[in-house]
């Protein structure tokens, strides 16, 4: 785990204590039950999928009561049936109280992004491509729904703006209406790029064939092909040769249309929908015994 990655975690998690307790007190819980009164439950899966989010506990039972035991029955990254115990956790029955939505709502929300992307995933399984999110995150989650989607079997695309270069549309739109056009001035901070940052990635997004044999001479390291259709796609790979450059799909990919936009050869497949669109996982916290 990351130094960033921690660091992101403890900021939501200090959020979610400010909205849900502001002064630390339930009082819900405080009213009916006595501090001496404990108890033992489990979190349990309501449904197939991938867990994540389990790294978290540590850092929300810190913050939030901090006194409970747990105990993760299964790691980050696995495979759960319908009705599976992911989490036990033991203590005070206020405390336990106070920490079930907190913990679940982490839980549910990062198990969703991995599921979703082990789906698509799996779709495009019997290709090279490999499933890539983007910066479509919410905002102050990106690191954590970035780890989510690895859980899920994905590829993380850059983390910001910060750590890969990627020349978009408006880049190319907004240098079209200079006197040179947009190719000489790409050609350039290309070559800017490569000596003071060799190592950095450098990606440029095309949005027909045409802007794609212009820049294959250049040699980027990926070429984004943006809202192609399928026959498109298979035309790029074609033009593409035995350059290498990697191509990668992008643009309103679905479940429904993974497989075939993975059989056009691209190697990369980029989803918003994997952060944006994934539905949480349905986890419930049910009492062991009798308290």
């Amino acid at each position: 785990m990351s130094n960033e990655f921690e660091k992101s975690a403890k900021m939501l998690i200090n959020l979610a204590f400010e909205e849900d307790l502001h002064d630390g007190i339930d009082i819900t819980s405080e009213a009916l039950l006595d501090r001496s009164e404990t108890g033992e439950a489990r979190i349990i899966a309501r449904e197939d999928g991938i867990v994540c989010g389990l790294k978290l506990v540590p850092f929300i039972v810190q913050k939030f009561a901090s006194g409970l035991e747990y105990r993760s029955l299964c790691s980050d990254g696995e495979f759960v049936s319908k009705d599976t115990p992911i989490l036990k956790l033991s203590g005070q029955a206020i405390d336990l109280l106070k920490i079930e939505r907190t913990i679940l709502n982490f839980l549910g929300r990062l198990s969703g992004i991995a599921t979703l992307t082990h789906r698509f995933v799996d779709l495009a399984n019997d290709s090279n491509a490999k499933v890539f999110d983007t910066r479509k995150t919410t905002p102050g989650w990106r690191r954590l729904e970035k780890y989510a989607v690895k859980c899920g079997g994905g590829e993380n695309h850059r983390m910001g703006l910060f750590d890969a270069v990627l020349i978009k549309d408006n880049h190319l739109a907004m240098l079209d209406s200079s006197e040179q056009g947009w190719l000489p001035r790409v050609e350039l901070a290309l070559k800017k790029i490569r000596q003071s940052s060799p190592d950095v990635t450098v990606q440029i997004e095309v949005d027909n064939l045409e802007q794609l044999k212009a820049l294959l001479p250049l040699h980027p390291d990926i070429i984004l092909l943006d809202n192609m259709t399928n026959a498109q796609l298979s035309e790029a790979v074609r033009l593409r040769g035995d350059h290498r450059i990697e191509l990668e799909a992008s643009g309103g990919v679905r479940l429904s249309t993974v497989a075939e936009i993975a059989a056009t050869g691209v190697e990369r497949i980029s989803v918003g929908a994997l952060t944006h669109s994934a539905v949480n996982f349905d986890f419930g916290m049910d009492w062991m015994e009798e308290m």
